[in-house]
């Protein structure tokens, strides 16, 4: 496995429109294995393929000692709403307030292929949301409330 350098906000690559895995093999399984090192090597709980240069709709998240990996995900229902600070690790030294669905259910496939529904609430659901944007082109700073804007310095973090 391999670290990879993650994708900063100014690239391009982040604004594009990923496209549908269609081929589920080993080279799949070594992009999954290279972002979930590169995820925990950044303190990151969540990381899509884009923040690694690669235009693929993959996503993983980490919370609670729960590791999800998600291939061609889309939400199929949302309800609630939620707001809370979020960052990215493609994002440097800036934090801000998003509003979200509070409940969510995704579906999609694992990294051999089988499909998966998956309905989640609150920090979970956030974390798939905010990595979901990023398969389309989204980042977080984009719909971050105006004024809610924290920036920080890397010793003061």
């Amino acid at each position: 496995m391999a670290l990879r350098t993650i994708i900063m906000q100014d690239n391009e690559i982040l604004r594009k429109v990923s496209k549908p895995v269609k081929i589920f093999d080993k080279n799949l399984t070594q992009l999954l294995d290279d972002m979930y090192d590169t995820m925990v090597t950044a303190n990151g709980c969540g990381i899509a393929a884009p923040q690694v240069g690669v235009l693929r709709q993959v996503i993983i998240v980490e919370t609670n000692g729960q590791k999800l990996e998600l291939i061609n995900p889309v939400i199929t229902k949302q309800s609630g709403s939620q707001v809370g600070v979020e960052g990215c690790l493609s994002v440097k030294n800036i934090n801000g307030d998003v509003e979200r669905p509070y409940n969510i259910t995704v579906k999609g496939f694992d990294r051999y292929g089988n499909e998966m529904t998956l309905s989640c609430c609150d920090f979970l659901a956030r974390a798939l949301c905010h990595e979901i944007d990023h398969l389309n082109g989204t980042l977080f700073t984009d719909k971050m409330i105006k004024g809610s804007e924290k920036k920080y310095s890397k010793s003061t973090k």
